[in-house]
């Protein structure tokens, strides 16, 4: 058996492919099976003047979505460079598939996400998936260049990252509560003084009913931790990251852009250093561009729209109102009402892809902030430790693999991006 995205190493070679046809048009003479292996998608043509009869009725009969095996002669196509075709000598249907419900006429999402285990075969969707698994290669295998561990961060927590309102709080054994977690940042905290650099790679949850393109209620997230690194240098670990995961898919992915027909020059540009903003100067932008954001406001979903659509670069917001941000980031030295954080904002209004500070690391401090956010001290006794026991300086960062997805596919919606999406009113299928 040969793979589709082998062809080009098979010019005017006999082989025999397996895989499914997506597509099946004929006339009186010539039929033409649009196939689909896994590896890639090929034209194979029958011609009935060069086939057995019964291969002939095989092609007239083959279903959309068929699984059939084929065998005939690697051809170039006669117009599009690059690009083979199979003719066919042999045909069979291993499995003739029922009136496949997705045809070719338009669908509505609700409908197409109802049917998401079918609709998963479609060309772009596909393409999407490929892109996510070279973007999960393109992170493990820089990760290891650059020192960084995997560690596997619990799923199951007793306390949450920044409070419980928007966790999933389940029953656990003896009538405990447990969440499911938000973030694996503590736990990788505390390997950091065993491996120095860390990263955990898993699904998080977000019980949060937002209804927005860019929000799921499970989604994957890649974490990193690392020691003796402060804010600046942070920043550029999560710049040069992103850097190669571009460069990985412009290499390897130039097929899937295609399908999705998205526009390669942008992704092209996206090379160090990236555009800074502190977020006051960002607040004064935003004013400039219409919006009403406030002086201690978190940045909004329309306000990473409408600040991002001004670059063409991803673009850092860094040193946010420290009261709007989490108790386990450090201040400024500088402004102390300031914290020592960046969110990565992606260009085309895309916005949030990462966020990351360098974290508190005195125990005095760390414990007043605990107990300003009204934090249980007890459930965060053994994150207290870290800061008991050879503490140092340390930073880190999460990207949002959906939203990574979306971006560098050129997406509309983070519910494409993963195989099966759960939101607030969508868990099946």
């Amino acid at each position: 058996m040969t793979l589709i995205s082998k062809f080009g190493n098979h010019t005017d070679q006999t082989v025999t492919i397996k895989g499914w046809a997506y597509n099946v048009r004929s006339s009186g003479s010539i039929a033409f099976l649009q196939i689909r292996d896994g590896s890639g998608f090929t034209q194979a043509v029958v011609s009935k003047s060069e086939v057995s009869d019964s291969v002939w009725q095989t092609a007239v009969e083959t279903t959309i979505e068929s699984s059939i095996e084929v065998t005939g002669k690697v051809t170039k196509h006669p117009k599009k460079e690059g690009v083979f075709e199979l003719q066919v000598s042999e045909l069979n249907i291993v499995q003739k598939a029922d009136e496949y419900p997705i045809g070719k006429k338009e669908h509505g999402p609700d409908f197409l996400l109802e049917n998401r285990h079918l609709w998963l075969r479609a060309p772009k969707q596909w393409a999407i998936q490929r892109v996510r698994n070279v973007i999960i290669r393109a992170i493990y295998d820089w990760m290891h260049d650059n020192d960084f561990v995997k560690i596997d961060s619990p799923i199951f927590t007793p306390s949450a990252c920044e409070g419980t309102t928007d966790l999933f709080e389940v029953d656990y054994f003896e009538e405990k509560k447990a969440y499911l977690t938000q973030s694996g940042q503590l736990y990788l905290e505390a390997a950091v003084p065993a491996h120095g650099r860390c990263f955990d790679f898993g699904p998080v949850f977000r019980a949060e009913k937002s209804k927005t393109r860019r929000h799921l209620t499970e989604f994957w997230m890649m974490d990193a931790e690392a020691a003796f690194v402060e804010h600046e240098e942070n920043m550029k670990i999560q710049e040069d990251l992103l850097c190669y995961i571009v460069s990985r898919v412009l290499k390897e992915c130039q097929e899937e852009l295609k399908i999705m027909e998205r526009d390669v020059s942008l992704l092209e540009n996206i090379k160090a250093p990236f555009y800074r903003l502190t977020h006051s100067e960002a607040v004064k932008k935003l004013r400039e561009l219409g919006s009403k954001i406030g002086d201690m406001d978190d940045l909004g979903a329309e306000d990473e729209t409408l600040l991002t659509k001004e670059f063409d670069k991803p673009v850092f917001i860094e040193k946010y109102p420290a009261a709007v941000k989490a108790f386990y980031m450090k201040r400024d030295s500088e402004n102390p009402d300031l914290a020592l954080c960046s969110d990565l904002l992606a260009p085309e209004g895309y916005g949030e892809i990462s966020g990351g500070s360098q974290r508190e690391d005195d125990y005095e401090t760390l414990l007043n902030r605990i107990r300003e956010h009204r934090l249980p001290e007890e459930a965060f006794q053994w994150y207290l430790d870290l800061r008991k026991y050879g503490s140092v300086p340390h930073s880190g960062f999460g990207f949002g693999l959906e939203r990574l997805v979306a971006w560098i596919c050129g997406l509309h919606h983070v519910r494409e991006t993963i195989p099966f999406p759960r939101t607030i009113h969508r868990i099946e299928p």
